[in-house]
C-alpha cells in the first residue's frame, strides 16, 4: 500500500487533467524516501457519470480523493505527508475551482492488517 482512488464527476474531463492528477499524486508517493514502497503504490481514477451535487441545478463538480495505507506509519509523518498531497490536488485543481463551484475531499484510512490479504510480485523488481 498505499492505494489512492480519485472519483471524480465527469464534467471535469476536460479541465481537470485528471491522468496529470493522477502522475503528481503517484510522484507525491514515490517521493516517500522509502516510507511507502514503489511497488505498492496504486493511483487510479474513476469516473462518475451519475451524480448530484447539492441542488443539482447548477454545472458544479467535485473529486473525492481515498487513500488506503498500512498501519504504522507515525502520526507526524502522515500529518505531514498527506497536507501536502492534498495541497498537490488542490494546487492541480485550482483552474477547475475558478470556473465552476467544486468540491475537494480527501479520506486517509489505515487498514487493519488483519483483514488485509496482498500477493505482490512487482516488489522483486524493486528489490524488496
Amino acid at each position: 500500500m498505499p492505494h489512492c482512488t480519485v472519483e471524480y464527476t465527469r464534467n471535469l474531463d476536460a479541465r481537470g487533467d485528471i491522468p496529470g492528477l493522477l502522475a503528481k499524486l503517484a510522484a507525491k508517493f514515490r517521493d516517500s524516501d522509502g516510507v511507502f514502497p514503489i511497488g505498492a503504490i496504486r493511483v487510479r481514477a474513476i469516473r462518475l457519470d451519475e451524480y448530484v451535487i447539492a441542488d443539482g441545478a447548477a454545472d458544479d463538480a467535485f473529486v473525492h480523493i481515498t487513500v488506503k495505507i498500512g498501519e504504522g506509519r507515525p502520526a507526524e509523518f502522515r500529518k505531514a505527508f498527506f497536507d501536502a498531497f492534498f495541497d498537490i490536488a488542490k494546487d492541480h485543481l485550482a483552474p477547475v475551482f475558478d470556473e465552476r463551484g467544486t468540491a475537494l475531499s480527501m479520506y486517509v484510512e489505515e487498514v487493519d492488517e488483519q483483514g488485509a490479504y496482498r500477493h505482490n510480485t512487482i516488489h522483486k523488481r524493486f528489490g524488496r
